[in-house]
């Protein structure tokens, strides 16, 4: 099977391929990138067994452990990727374990040539590395069966982790020492055809639920061992602020408080805890040159962007003579969208261990990019990347924040860690990081669109304004092209709704402000997701049509958009009549090579301080993903990214006032609750096209349906985010 090309928006990753050296080459993975099997002997080593490759090793015991090369932060891959080793290795399930993989260039990404998980790749880009690791691990311990039982090769067959010839049986934990002693094929083995699979397509359960649930899961945050201190930093209340001077004397008063270090973000108050480091920094005096951001207002900037947006941009898109066609149009409907700038809050905080002793820097944490965290890391410490070992914890949650062109909350650990000379775990508090963190970033967009006597779509014009994730980092010259940063326009300037009009265009304004922003889950499509999806039911009741019979005849040449809606639809019961009091809204869109369209199903309620709010109670998904691995994943994947859209769509917001952010915990940067979450239905269309992603695409519809039910029902068009009736 051909893996799925990188979107042109993920091309920044490319340039971590300058950052490690180069490959040894092990096998060719066909459709990838050649990879390492340089660390069987390092595999080995950690505890023992057959080890023919870097993603597994095989115990004398039976077990198989499977070295994972991505982050397990609740998308799934602990048993996904496990899935595709299991399957061509015909092993025991029962006897699968996983384990992270150490910071190292055998695990680069396959199509990105640096250690990360991010961009909903880790399945598809694994596909045939992971399977053929398994194959040739397989291949090894059929030949010391053969050899051991004294028959051809061809005589020999596996199943659930025993290799047989006749009557003859051996398990794969008595073969191992045998294997281990032989060279590896010289062409990598043949993989299985897809009618013999036994596992991958099957639903199964995850590998990492048990030890969450009972609590033997290891995030960052459960990292402890003797001398461990713990810091807390006071970074600047405005972004581009730094220190002028400090007082420690009260933060040095604080039992339990053992150092006060200055780093380049902050001030940092070491203690034996984190009370004591928490009781210490809010004891700091420090006096703050806040710096030229001072005065950001999201108000202010909102005109700014307004103001922009009158103005030519940078092409993202261009056909035909859009302002001529414009003029020729029947109806034109115009519009003026708003979306708000949004943290990650994972549920577990940032936090990040660091020891640096003996010539070599040791770091614990959950994060997305190790190969960039090394390199930053060794920087800082003044070592080579070798010399730093990352463990790599489960994460609890990530949604992009663990994945920072700057390694920021990894480098700021090393520095604190180096500035005490002692083993410290930095932490951030969630004020820490819905204040101090990286953001989603805030836009603005308006449209005006042209129908013809049929309202269909004649010519769209369309402007977009809003910061750049990739300007002024270090991917810049690889993610920006003619002043379009493509992460901005995803959704838009490549939509199909736009691609099949003659006449359109789409211009980008990326202004610079002082807040950082990033990746956050679905990226560019999570507002240009509910933008488009908005305006095309915003198309349908201007041409008076129903919005998914309007959707099926925009997206007649799109089969994959078309399959996706039809189930949608289908199952949502499209057509009927809802319960009283409540009414539908639908969207369908691509993101990430996966294809989904979502019914969400609403009704108003009173709310307790007066007024009404909106309630969801059900949402209906369909998704073309390709090949689904593990099809419980991916459902999973599509009520988490449901309910975290949900989330956004009806609640979250970041304000700034006189440089600061205004939010800082849940109770004002609200998320959905539990009691809160829909009814989710989620169906998979069967395809046998390109795999795409599980982990964001689910995301990106989730504002439009509820915008669009909430339309159904009260006649009312929300175009800003959160969506209020007031």
């Amino acid at each position: 099977m051909s893996t799925v090309p990188a979107p042109s928006r993920r091309q920044f990753l490319k340039a971590g391929a300058l950052i490690g050296g180069g490959l040894v080459v092990g096998f060719v993975v066909p459709g990838a990138r050649r990879f390492a099997d340089a660390a069987p002997a390092q595999a080995a080593a950690v505890s023992g067994g057959f080890a023919p490759n870097a993603f597994l090793r095989v115990g004398e015991d039976d077990t198989v452990t499977v070295l994972l090369s991505h982050s397990e932060m609740g998308q799934g891959i602990w048993t996904g990727l496990a899935m595709l080793i299991a399957e061509e290795l015909d092993a025991d399930w029962s006897k699968i374990r996983v384990e992270h993989a150490p910071a190292a260039q055998a695990y680069a990404h396959t199509a990105f040539g640096m250690q990360m998980t991010g961009g909903s790749t880790s399945t598809w880009s694994e596909f045939d590395r992971y399977r053929q690791a398994g194959a040739t691990a397989r291949a090894l311990l059929v030949a010391a069966a053969a050899q051991r039982f004294g028959v051809p090769v061809e005589q020999v067959r596996t199943e659930n982790g025993i290799a047989l010839a006749g009557e003859r049986r051996v398990r794969y934990g008595e073969l191992a020492a045998d294997a281990a002693k032989r060279p590896a094929p010289a062409q990598p083995p043949a993989l299985k055809d897809a009618k013999d699979w036994k596992i991958i397509g099957k639903p199964t359960k995850r590998l990492d639920g048990p030890e969450k649930i009972d609590g033997r899961a290891k995030f960052g945050m459960d990292v402890h061992f003797d001398g461990l201190l713990t810091a807390l930093v006071a970074r600047a209340p405005v972004f581009g602020g730094t220190v002028k001077s400090f007082d420690a004397t009260a933060a040095k008063a604080v039992p339990g408080v053992r150092d006060v270090v200055q780093v380049p973000s902050g001030v940092a108050v070491v203690a034996d805890h984190y009370w004591a480091a928490k009781l210490g920094r809010d004891a700091l005096r420090i006096d703050w040159d806040l710096g030229p951001h001072a005065g950001l207002d999201t108000g202010r900037l909102r005109e700014q962007f307004r103001q922009l947006a009158a103005t030519p941009g940078a092409v993202a898109a261009q056909a035909g003579d859009v302002d001529a066609a414009l003029a020729r149009a029947a109806r034109t409907v115009e519009a003026e969208y708003h979306v708000p700038y949004l943290a990650h809050s994972p549920m577990e905080p940032l936090n990040c261990t660091v020891k640096i002793a003996d010539g070599q820097c040791e770091i614990w944490t959950g994060t997305q990019f190790q190969t960039l965290d090394q390199q930053v890391a060794a920087k800082i410490a003044g070592l080579k990347p070798e010399q730093v070992k990352i463990h790599t914890l489960f994460l609890g949650g990530g949604f992009g924040r663990r994945a920072t062109p700057t390694s920021d909350f990894v480098a700021e650990a090393v520095q604190v860690a180096k500035a005490a000379g002692k083993p410290v775990k930095t932490v951030w508090s969630r004020e820490d990081d819905v204040r101090g963190g990286y953001y989603r970033p805030m836009y603005l967009q308006q449209a005006k669109i042209g129908l013809d006597g049929q309202g269909r779509p004649m010519a769209w014009k369309h402007v977009l304004v809003g910061q750049s994730i990739a300007a002024g980092s270090p991917f810049e010259a690889v993610m920006v092209k003619n002043g379009v940063d493509a992460t901005s326009v995803e959704g838009v300037a490549d939509s199909p709704y736009l691609k099949a009009i003659a006449d359109h265009r789409v211009d980008l304004h990326s202004p610079t402000t002082g807040i950082p922003v990033l990746w956050w889950r679905s990226v560019g499509h999570s507002y240009n997701g509910f933008i488009m999806e908005s305006l095309i039911d915003e198309l349908a009741h201007a041409a008076g049509q129903d919005p998914v019979a309007y959707r099926r005849s925009l997206l007649k040449d799109h089969p994959r958009h078309l399959a996706a809606l039809n189930l949608a639809a289908e199952k949502a019961g499209w057509g009927g009549k809802p319960a009283e009091g409540r009414a539908r809204g639908v969207a369908v869109h691509e993101s990430f090579g996966s294809y989904i369209a979502q019914v969400a199903e609403v009704s108003l309620q009173d709310a307790p301080g007066g007024g009404q709010t909106i309630r969801v109670h059900r949402f209906v998904c369909a998704i073309d993903c390709g090949l689904a691995v593990n099809p419980d994943g991916v459902r999973a994947q599509m009520e988490s990214g449901i309910n975290f859209g949900l989330g956004a769509a009806l609640y979250s917001a970041l304000s700034f006032k006189d440089g600061r952010v205004q939010e800082s915990n849940f109770h004002d940067y609200r998320v959905l609750r539990l009691d809160e979450s829909p009814q989710i239905e989620v169906h998979i269309v069967p395809s046998s096209e390109k795999m795409g992603g599980a982990g964001e695409p689910g995301t990106a519809p989730v504002a439009a349906a509820v915008a669009n039910a909430v339309f159904a029902l009260t006649q009312k068009r929300l175009r800003e985010l959160p969506l209020r009736l007031a």
